[in-house]
């Protein structure tokens, strides 16, 4: 069986250069074309793309760095090695800014020459893989937005997937950052309620004399500064879903009243006697075990059966590794869109690192990460070196206070507040939120220009 050789174009106006090179060359098993002018080598790459291509910089009738821009503009991806004396090393670098990707100074030493021109050829193999590893992660099982492959990943979508068209109740267990706001977004943007607004009540960020006016709204005159009515979140979700996160903070006083909304489908207003019928599905969120809650009188049986219709539990990250590497890819396709950066994907070695990370703060830990290395990437191979993760959460460290997920979430923002010179319009859009929610998340965790 024939074996495909990597196809080489030499360009190059010295005859007995043009001819060393092709003998070296072919003796290492490549098929090598040449060119003694500019204008036919870029004709030539035109009419057919090669794998790489040594071009000297002075030639006639169309020098080198113009042959260079034409060769990149037509093929981005194109590896270009530049043949340069030494007098124009300077040029050579200006070249490799312009996306070559390395220069081999005259005279050269055989074996020095096939060194660069190996590595240029794995590279570019890494970079086809890399590609077409996305390409397969462009069909991988996705849930509106979900990017999972993994077994405990399939059981969790093909779940969601079943309760999605009915109108169930459903109770979301998961870590801190597992994604379980996205799960139930996905829920309710599969069933028949998509239309209708989906609301979002962090029964845990709310303190407990707000809750109420929160969730069922009050009417005028209800406290001293009611000076209006005003409409709960439950009235807002009319006709769609109301997501309650961190439903085990919540007290049992306030777990009372919300048992009867789910058993009656009506609320009252604070303050008001009216009886307003509500037709929202309700999907409700924790990272606590509720059962051990109600064991000891924090949680309410009732409710919690009310609420676990259709449990589903989202798996920690580090007992899904497979699905890393789709993660990766889908936060670094995100961000290198969002940024404006040409990055092709990650070297074995960075991909590696990655794997055998914890991730304590789950899917949410590593967007933040690939988003920070995408800030900061000056190459479009991210190799492993340029992968900042807290050694302290390696596999088998214990995982001290100071790295919780608050704190990948504090200096996450800190480090794009940064950047972006403390813009805070311009670091919301960096972080995905609006500038008063970056207000808040500074405010709660203490962040000033004079602290950062």
């Amino acid at each position: 069986m024939a074996i495909d050789r990597t196809s080489i174009l030499v360009v190059d106006d010295e005859e007995n250069l043009r001819n060393l090179l092709n003998k070296i060359l072919s003796d290492g098993g490549h098929a090598v074309e040449t060119a003694a002018d500019g204008e036919a080598a870029l004709a030539k790459y035109k009419a057919s793309r090669y794998d790489l291509v040594l071009l000297d910089l002075k030639l006639p009738k169309l020098d080198g760095m113009s042959v260079l821009r034409g060769i990149m503009e037509h093929d981005t991806d194109a590896l270009v090695i530049i043949i340069t004396a030494f007098s124009t090393i300077d040029t050579a670098i200006e070249a490799i800014k312009l996306g070559a990707y390395h220069y081999v100074g005259k005279p050269f030493r055989p074996e020095e020459l096939m060194i660069v021109v190996n590595q240029a050829l794995e590279r570019g193999r890494l970079v086809r893989e890399n590609r077409k590893l996305q390409q397969e992660l462009m069909h991988t099982f996705k849930f509106e937005g979900i990017v999972g492959d993994s077994p405990k990943m399939h059981s969790v979508l093909q779940l969601a997937a079943a309760v999605a068209p009915t109108d169930a109740t459903v109770l979301i267990y998961g870590e801190t950052g597992t994604g379980k706001e996205l799960l139930a977004r996905s829920i309710h943007f599969q069933s028949a309620r998509a239309a209708g607004p989906f609301v979002v009540v962090n029964c845990g960020a709310i303190p407990e004399t707000l809750l109420e006016t929160e969730l069922f709204g009050h009417e005028k005159g209800a406290f001293t500064s009611a000076i209006t009515s005003r409409v709960g979140r439950f009235e807002r979700a009319q006709d769609g879903t109301i997501f309650l996160d961190e439903i085990g903070d919540m007290s049992v006083a306030m777990q009372v009243k919300l048992l009867r909304v789910l058993a009656e489908r009506v609320i009252e207003r604070v303050g008001g006697s009216k009886t307003i019928d509500v037709n929202a599905r309700v999907v409700a969120a924790t990272n606590k075990d509720l059962k051990k809650a109600i064991g000891e009188g924090q949680f309410r049986e009732d409710l919690y059966y009310r609420l676990a219709v259709m449990p589903v539990e989202l798996p920690p990250l580090r007992e899904r590794k497979e699905d890393i590497q789709a993660l990766v890819y889908h936060f670094l396709n995100k961000y290198a869109v969002a940024f404006g950066k040409r990055i092709k994907g990650f070297t074995p070695a960075a991909m590696k690192k990655l794997r055998s990370h914890q991730w304590p703060g789950n899917v949410r830990e590593l967007e933040y990460a690939v988003q920070r290395v995408v800030i900061l990437a000056t190459k479009e191979l991210i190799d492993v070196e340029e992968i900042w993760l807290d050694e302290q959460t390696a596999p088998g460290a214990k995982f001290p206070k100071a790295f919780s997920l608050g704190e990948v979430e504090r200096r996450h923002i800190d480090a794009v507040l940064k950047m972006t010179a403390w813009n805070l319009d311009e670091a919301a859009r960096v972080l995905g939120i609006d500038r008063n929610a970056l207000q808040g998340k500074m405010q709660e965790y203490n962040i000033t220009a004079e602290t950062g």
